[in-house]
């Protein structure tokens, strides 16, 4: 390749992708993940972490099968980060000796203690019933807490994370809601573009699914209350949808200027070839009603990427299974692609996998990159009602397709809505 086939339409440096890794409730790495969804299998279940009576929702896509503790979110977090960066560097093979040559942008949950952790300092802290600053000054002081000031302080999953891989500069911890992991994606292209560095390890991760996040969602009138049977309660885009369903897991690519990559020798899966961002100040939960934000960030990656919309073979929808959102998501595609919307596929991973907030759009670009090197498109589970307000071409089973472009969205609460083109070939 000639240096000017490094360059995008706009001169900017080409952003290939070289590795992938992945985790969620399906199972661990691309092969098992990729197995699971295409034959459309779900890995929402009964929540066995805790106990759910009395609660409304009691199901959701939780990881279950790796050792760690699952009732403290940072811990949860910081263990899925390093399954999926582990496996994405190594598929890549640069910086396998834990001196990774880039930088790290990582998407994590908002940071707090949970019940559990609040419960044991407050116990700690009584005196006579009541808990004092003299008593919290006496429980510091035994240092039976000072684990959790390790844990608790936002950043520390990201200087694990830079620490054991070996990552350069700074890491930087980003929570825009449930478009954090396509935004810490954003953040690593433009620093490959701008020329800061020749490489990076952007990640998502979201180990959420606790009492209190539950409770807190499930008072928002969120998620599905369609416990039995659990893996038929996320139902994207279905007239019968009645709220998404909590997941968990991550992601990580590994983006490298296009350049450095070919003449290193790696194998490039990919490219992100567009990246869009636009906030909605309307409601801290809903959409604007006039859908200009969504149109906006679906806009503004597809002119980043100098594509026009009917380049775009798939979408791999934010499809959250809420009443509000996937009427909103429609409402932007078709707004964006016009008649062409009717025969352009649309699916949602979460479907299967539940919605893994934080990490959701890192972990929809990995899956994204998989349909493009496989030629196949995920289902969209539970599609059994569909909404006449919703003319869309849901996928229903795996769909052999050739997808050489793949727009993935991903809209969250508080109005962050970033989108992303991903491609096997530069335009």
């Amino acid at each position: 390749m000639t240096k000017l086939s490094h360059r995008d339409p706009k001169g900017r440096p080409l952003v290939a992708v070289t590795g992938l890794g992945i985790v969620t409730s399906l199972g661990q790495g691309q092969a098992d993940n990729w197995a699971a969804l295409t034959a459309g299998r779900s890995g929402i279940h009964a929540i066995e972490r805790f106990p759910t009576t009395g609660l409304r929702t009691r199901i959701a896509g939780t990881v279950d099968f790796l050792d760690t503790e699952p009732l403290v979110a940072p811990a949860l977090s910081q263990r899925f980060a390093e399954e999926a960066a582990e496996e994405a560097i190594a598929q890549s093979g640069i910086g396998t000796k834990g001196d990774f040559p880039g930088a790290l942008f990582i998407a994590v949950p908002p940071v707090e203690m949970e019940w559990p952790q609040r419960q044991a300092l407050a116990e700690a802290a009584a005196e006579n019933g009541d808990v004092t600053y003299a008593g919290l000054q006496r429980a510091a002081a035994t240092r039976r807490f000072d684990p959790w000031h390790d844990l608790f302080i936002f950043g520390t999953v990201a200087d694990h994370i830079a620490e054991r891989f070996g990552t350069k500069g700074s890491p930087i911890s980003l929570s825009t809601a449930c478009s954090s992991g396509a935004t810490a994606i954003q953040l690593g292209v433009e620093a490959i573009r701008r020329g800061e560095t020749k490489a990076a390890l952007c990640i998502g991760t979201d180990g959420s699914v606790n009492p209190e996040s539950l409770i807190r969602f499930s008072l928002l009138s969120a998620l599905s209350t369609q416990n039995d049977p659990p893996e038929a309660a996320s139902k994207p885009f279905s007239k019968n949808r009645d709220g998404f369903v909590m997941g968990e897991g991550a992601a990580a690519l590994v983006l490298e200027d296009a350049e450095a990559a070919t003449a290193r020798g790696a194998k490039i899966l990919g490219y992100v070839l567009g990246c869009g961002e636009k906030g909605d100040g309307f409601h801290r939960t809903r959409s604007s009603p006039d859908g200009a934000p969504i149109i906006a960030a679906i806009r503004a990656a597809l002119d980043d990427a100098d594509t026009l919309p009917q380049a775009i073979n798939t979408i791999n929808a934010h499809g959250t299974s809420t009443p509000e959102n996937d009427k909103m998501e429609a409402m932007g595609c078709m707004a964006v692609f016009g008649a062409q919307m009717g025969t352009v596929p649309i699916s949602s991973n979460k479907s299967m996998i539940g919605h893994t907030l934080t990490a959701a759009g890192a972990v929809e670009a990995v899956i994204s990159l998989l349909t493009i090197a496989n030629g196949r498109i995920p289902p969209t589970i539970n599609y059994a009602v569909p909404d006449p307000g919703i003319p869309l071409d849901v996928v229903t089973e795996a769909r052999d397709a050739s997808v050489s472009r793949v727009l993935s969205n991903s809209f969250g609460f508080g109005g962050q809505n970033t989108c992303l083109v991903l491609a096997d070939e530069p335009a």
